[in-house]
């Protein structure tokens, strides 16, 4: 298998190299498109999706990635990523867009400011895993090829998966957890894509 990238414009992207490292796997910091064809997936991490928009504009690996996305590519959002796979956003900025891919509609910031941010323990496929959610949006909606992998207890969607791409809500990288980042590296094992030159 090839390294697992890390989109490294915005965020939180080292806490998923070292979560990633934790768990033997080679990493590559992707900042440029030419990155892309050295990877068998990409993490887009926690930050501000506003950012990450920008950046991916000015470093051109938007365009790039999107192409990677519709073709199958795995790829793993974590909040602000989650964010930037979503096909719709309830509360985008006027300017604002996304990578796409996922047919789910975001609500950005759902659960408030910084200063309501929380750590809780949630089941992802079942499995129990410690999560915090940091200015985190929720799954509004989901179209009828997502698949739901994990509700909070008063039912809001944190976490979904739509062929091999995977968008969660929360930050396992800051609370110790990998299961999902096992999760994801087992996607990219069996995602059976290659990149091409």
């Amino acid at each position: 298998m090839l390294p697992i990238g890390v989109l490294c414009l915005q965020g939180d992207f080292r806490e998923h190299i070292a979560t990633l490292h934790s768990l033997g796997i080679e990493t590559v910091a992707v900042r440029k498109p030419s990155q892309l064809k050295q990877i068998s997936g990409l993490v887009i991490p926690g930050g501000e999706s506003t950012v990450i928009d920008k950046l991916s504009k000015i470093y051109e690996i938007r365009e790039p990635l999107i192409k990677l996305i519709k073709d199958g590519f795995p790829v793993f959002g974590t909040c602000a990523g989650l964010i930037m796979l979503a096909e719709k956003l309830l509360d985008g900025t006027p300017t604002q867009q996304t990578f796409g891919g996922l047919d789910i509609t975001v609500q950005r910031n759902a659960f408030g400011s910084q200063v309501d941010s929380f750590e809780s323990e949630v089941s992802f496929k079942g499995e129990s895993v410690s999560a915090a959610f940091i200015r985190a949006p929720i799954v509004a909606e989901v179209g009828p090829s997502v698949e739901v992998l994990s509700k909070l207890e008063d039912g809001r969607i944190v976490a979904v998966r739509q062929g091999n791409l995977l968008g969660i809500s929360f930050h396992p990288e800051v609370t110790g957890e990998t299961k999902v980042h096992e999760y994801f590296v087992e996607m990219c094992k069996t995602a059976n894509f290659k990149t091409t030159n």
